[in-house]
């Protein structure tokens, strides 16, 4: 009995997705739910696992082949181990059936198969193997930082092999490290491309720019903030501060949490914020929704788990569907200054950036503090230069005094 591996339904706003990677070969084993291979669009990577215990008997579709819902990807044959020797060629010096099932077997339960997705792209795309790399994770699965610390071994082994050949070699190791790699745009990459060239080419976009004091802010922490990890179970971050403080705002600027639909001009009353998230991939935006309904608490919760989530590549679209605003904190890469670009339909994004310690003018006196740069980027054909700056001049003053967020003043 054979059953067709078919490709999932796909979003409507996604026409049609790339076969990224098969996980297994053609004669391998394969167990009920364990997945055979990764659709990517151009939002999310989807998983098709096997509807049966049996063996993959065909791949119709290749790595890197277009595919529309429901197309056929290759045929799952469920035959007991005596028939597997029906598939594939015929070779009078090939193991025997039972030879090449218990091989099919240990192959399927292969350390790499152990990993999520996110760990075997990475290892793919570094050319590495699970086998040679020792696991630190649960079970001894691999983890992102295993991965990262063996690729940062064999960049320095690299190194040092070129050093010593240096005297010898100079010509040659000059020349070697002038090579070129060329690889497909992923999908998503892009999208991406895609949707910053239409922001810059649809809108009328502008950037403001102020300054926070984030002084106020890390004092609260440092005295709650152990309290907060217990009673709540997670950590009391700045993206919480942040949130609240765009929530109200918009609240008082709802011209910058509305959109324009052709000649009209659409007013939220709801306020669902996108949360850049660097991931594998690069970057997306899941959507952190009904935000002002939120507690602290529930958004720190609520932004790990879209962050794990983008880390392991699990989001899916109706994640990264929707949002009214975007927010986008560079400052944890080391970002100083920025102009963020808008995400399309949205007509606004603010920039965060990297916390330092600054001499400012405090009270007549030179004081030195923990400054932080804010970037308002917004749609000039529906947001003026009143409500602009307003609206960050509100956010700056929210977070300098965070006792006005718990009053709404």
């Amino acid at each position: 009995m054979t059953i067709d591996i078919l490709v999932p339904d796909l979003p409507e706003s996604v026409a049609d997705a790339t076969v990224a990677t098969w996980h297994k070969k053609v004669g391998e084993a394969v167990k009920r739910d364990e997945v055979l291979v990764e659709i990517e669009t151009d939002k999310v990577v989807l998983e098709v696992p096997a509807l049966s215990d049996g063996v993959l008997a065909d791949i119709l579709q290749a790595e890197g082949a277009t595919v529309v819902s429901k197309q056929v990807l290759g045929v799952l044959s469920t035959l007991q181990a005596g028939d597997i020797s029906s598939i594939g060629p015929k070779d009078t010096n090939e193991p025997t059936p039972s030879d090449r099932q218990q091989a099919a077997i240990e192959n399927s339960h292969s350390h790499a198969d152990d990993q999520g997705p996110a760990i075997r792209r990475l290892l793919a795309a570094n050319n590495l193997n699970a086998e040679d790399i020792r696991g630190t994770g649960v079970g001894g699965r691999l983890t992102r930082e295993d991965v990262e610390r063996e690729i940062t071994r064999r960049e320095q082994a690299s190194v040092k092999q070129n050093i010593a050949t240096e005297h010898n070699t100079i010509s040659t190791v000059a020349y070697q490290s002038r090579s070129e790699k060329r690889v497909p745009m992923t999908r998503l990459r892009k999208r991406i491309a895609e949707r910053l060239l239409e922001a810059k080419n649809s809108t009328a976009m502008l950037t403001t720019f102020n300054e926070v004091d984030m002084q106020p802010i890390m004092t609260l922490r440092k005295t709650y903030g152990e309290k907060f990890e217990k009673q709540h179970g997670v950590r009391l971050g700045f993206m919480s501060f942040y949130i609240k403080a765009v929530v109200e705002a918009l609240k008082r600027y709802p011209e910058v949490n509305a959109s324009i639909d052709d000649n009209d001009v659409v007013y939220h009353n709801y306020f669902d914020v996108s949360i850049a998230v660097s991931t594998p991939r690069g970057l997306v935006t899941p959507v952190l929704r009904d935000c002002d309904k939120l507690s602290m608490a529930d958004i720190e919760k609520s932004i790990k788990q879209l962050a794990e989530k983008g880390r392991d590549g699990k989001l899916t679209v109706e994640d990264l569907t929707g949002g009214n605003f975007t927010i986008t904190n560079g400052g944890v890469f080391g970002s100083l200054m920025s102009t963020p670009i808008i995400n399309p339909p949205q007509s606004a994004i603010l920039g965060m950036h990297a916390i330092k310690e600054r001499p400012i003018a405090l009270n007549g006196e030179v004081v030195i503090r923990p400054m932080m740069y804010l970037a308002l980027s917004y749609d000039h054909r529906l947001i003026d230069g009143r409500e602009s700056v307003g609206f960050l001049v509100t956010i700056k003053e929210l977070l300098e005094d965070p006792t006005r967020l718990l009053l709404e003043i």
